[in-house]
């Protein structure tokens, strides 16, 4: 099997996770100038060691809308790719494959196939905000703060824990589906590796355009 394809697939099939902080940045932004929110998912608490648990990035309008606004993705990808949900065993005749595929009678598989789409999108999107949320955590454990209009950096903690929570998340919940299938662990690996440097691409396009305070 092709391994370049694998890992394109790998990145196709596991998009609502990986897009889940980019619609969470939307819905953080935006909705607030509506009048609502921003709800920091922290509360604004302060722990032991003086710093916030989370800061004010992770908010509850980003954690809902973000993952929401992944399932709706998903149902997009399924439209796109015909559905295909009945498909086998993996194969590699192309990137494009339905996030469906092989889901048979999985956990998400309810309610018709735009519904399972919508809860495997929202599933992955969710998966991807907690990691991301963790990967806070450790931050503002550092004493790097998330605070207003301060913004600290920290490469790898802003990328690794999202993508490796989705993926694990993959692997360990998805059951028969193609997300879940062993061929693809290697391309996740290969992936969680280079995600910093497509993490940081996507941020200097949404600093470009003005969704992003700061380009990282």
């Amino acid at each position: 099997m092709n391994f370049l394809i694998l890992c394109l697939m790998c990145l196709w099939l596991y998009l609502p996770g990986f897009l889940a902080n980019t619609f969470a940045m939307m819905w953080g932004k935006w909705l607030p100038k509506t009048g609502y929110g921003p709800w920091p998912i922290d509360g604004g608490r302060t722990l032991k060691d003086g710093n916030r648990m989370l800061g004010d990035g992770k908010t509850w309008n980003g954690l809902i809308g973000g993952s929401l606004t992944s399932g709706l993705l998903c149902i997009l990808m399924v439209v796109m790719t015909n559905d295909g949900s009945g498909a086998g065993a993996l194969d590699d005749t192309t990137i494009f494959a339905s996030p469906l595929s092989g889901a048979g009678d999985a956990w998400f598989s309810v309610g018709g196939t735009m519904m399972s789409a919508f809860v495997l999108g929202t599933f992955l999107g969710f998966m991807c905000l907690v990691g991301d949320s963790t990967g806070s955590f450790f931050k503002r454990r550092r004493g790097l703060k998330r605070e207003g209009d301060i913004s600290s950096k920290a490469p790898l903690l802003d990328t690794l824990p999202f993508a490796i929570s989705v993926f694990l998340a993959g692997q360990i919940f998805l059951g028969s589906s193609w997300l879940a299938d062993e061929a693809l662990r290697l391309p996740m690996l290969i992936l969680v590796l280079i995600t910093p440097v497509l993490h940081r691409s996507f941020n200097l396009i949404g600093y470009a355009i003005g969704w992003k305070d700061v380009p990282y």
